[in-house]
């Protein structure tokens, strides 16, 4: 299998070399040149490999997903790896991301069991190993630089944490987290876990990230990789739980279900599009946003509007908070007919020139829905609060912010005919304030985070300058 990029750089590239670069040389992200089908044996064989969830089988399942894109890791060795990452100690529960029935036809799929309490363990933990067994094939050391709105921070750093050969740099934007989120990640204090929080918003550390990811001579010579969900190893092992969530929903392969994802950078929900390709049969991929409804909007316009920082609002679903969807140009590039100049032109160029492009005319955005099966909606503050009370009240399941603008918009999109699941995203714990606005009650803290926001904190705060942080990076790779 060999990847290729989204704005037509000639180049492919085999899995290994993509999981530590990041961004493609010419700014594109990488794809697949193909999605492997999976056609009606393949589907029942791997519903049986799954074992409606029973021990071990979701690494079972992990593998097949995987091997399918992953062929320069060998199979006894990837095997491992999903054995190693996907287990019941790590993730409390031997389904992994198990189904909870709110009512017929209507599910949450758990992905929030893991180390963080978010859905960005069910990818970050795999790239963790993926990255150390890689690093020490090669007798190299990677140094990743990310940018997280709130959950990504700190599954990468748990997960890279005690890690041999991998140093990580986060970028936050200062003061727009939870404090339980703030200090999941300020206060680990391993040598090898660098925070750095901009003043700004997410977008401007996600544009730092990208910002250094295309000065490839400081890249190359400081060895910088990405856990972001640019990095395609992120995306692919998101596809799993798609499959895992549909053999648990259907009892028949000729089921189709319908997923409702909150999303705000499009990975999460980009992860879903790729199993619908590969022929998973899914109805609709919703796709819910919160107040910062830029995705929102281009579903219901083919008009594809970033905002500015001073644009982008801060709300109680902040993981969210996001007006560039970086992912989102992997879905425009299948949608264009994997035409790699004009979504150069679009995000490269129109983006830069104009802030913004508009497909409405172009016949394939009609695609988006027919073809794509994409559907969207927005939810509030004020619908947040609504709902977390009523799923409370009625089915006793406290559920996060995220969650809740999910089961909104999902509520918008049900066929009676077709389950719908609508992917959890993390505990309510890391949102404790909204939930006490909501339902007067402190959300359940595990017992391993009891006054974790009372701990000593290590964080440097930088303005949101792409020279800044690469000064700092060169400083501590000197160091080293």
């Amino acid at each position: 299998m060999l990847y290729l990029s989204t704005r037509g750089d000639p180049g492919r590239k085999h899995f290994c070399e993509i999981l530590l670069e990041g961004l493609a040389p010419d700014g594109g992200l990488y794809l697949p040149e193909r999605y492997p089908q999976v056609d009606a044996a393949a589907l029942a064989r791997w519903r049986q490999v799954f074992n409606q969830g029973a021990a071990g089988g979701y690494a079972a399942l992990a593998f097949e997903v995987l091997s399918l894109y992953i062929d320069d890791i060998p199979p006894a060795d990837l095997r491992a790896l999903c054995e190693k990452t996907y287990t019941e100690a790590v993730y409390g529960t031997p389904q992994i991301v198990p189904l909870k029935k709110l009512e017929a036809g209507f599910y949450l799929e758990a992905l929030s069991n893991g180390p963080t309490l978010a859905f960005k363990d069910m990818a970050m933990q795999l790239l963790g190993n993926l990255f150390e067994y890689e690093l020490a094939r090669r007798g190299e050391e990677l140094n990743i630089l990310g940018a997280t709105s709130g959950d990504t921070g700190s599954a990468a750093e748990y997960a890279m944490r005690g890690k041999k050969g991998v140093r990580v740099f986060m970028l936050s934007p200062h003061g727009r987290m939870s404090p339980f989120q703030q200090a999941q990640m300020f206060s680990l204090m391993d040598e090898n876990i660098h925070n750095i929080a901009i003043e700004g918003v997410f977008d401007d550390c996600q544009d730092i990230v990208k910002n250094v990811s295309n000065d490839l001579a400081f890249k190359r010579g400081h060895k910088i990789g990405t856990v972001n969900s640019i990095n395609w190893a992120r995306l692919l092992a998101q596809v799993v739980y798609y499959f895992a969530g549909y053999f648990q929903a259907t009892t028949k392969d000729a089921e189709r279900v319908s997923f409702t994802v909150p999303s705000g950078n499009f990975g999460n929900v980009c992860a879903g599009h790729v199993a619908r390709q590969m022929g998973l049969p899914i109805e609709q991929l919703v796709v819910a946003t919160n107040e910062n409804d830029v995705l929102d909007e281009f579903f219901r316009t083919g008009v594809y509007r970033v905002r500015a920082s001073a644009d982008t609002h801060e709300t109680s679903s902040p993981s969210m908070d996001i007006s560039k969807a970086s992912n989102f140009e992997r879905f425009v590039f299948d949608l264009l007919g994997r035409d790699g100049p004009r979504v150069k032109a679009l995000f490269g160029e129109a983006l830069a020139r104009e802030g913004s492009f508009n497909l409405s005319a172009d016949a394939a955005f009609s695609d988006a829905a027919t073809r794509y099966g994409f559907c969207s909606g927005k939810s509030t503050h004020q619908n947040r609060l609504d709902t977390i009370r009523d799923i409370f009240k009625r089915h006793g399941v406290m559920i996060d912010t995220h969650t809740a603008d999910g089961v909104k918009v999902a509520r918008e999109h049900i066929d009676a005919a077709v389950p719908m699941i609508v992917l959890e995203t993390a505990l309510p714990i890391k949102f404790a304030e909204t939930i006490v606005e909501a339902l007067g009650q402190q959300p359940h803290r595990p017992p391993q985070f009891e006054g974790i926001e009372d701990l000593p904190k290590r964080v440097q705060v930088m303005p949101a300058s792409t020279a800044v942080v690469q000064a700092f990076i060169a400083e501590h790779c000197a160091r080293a």
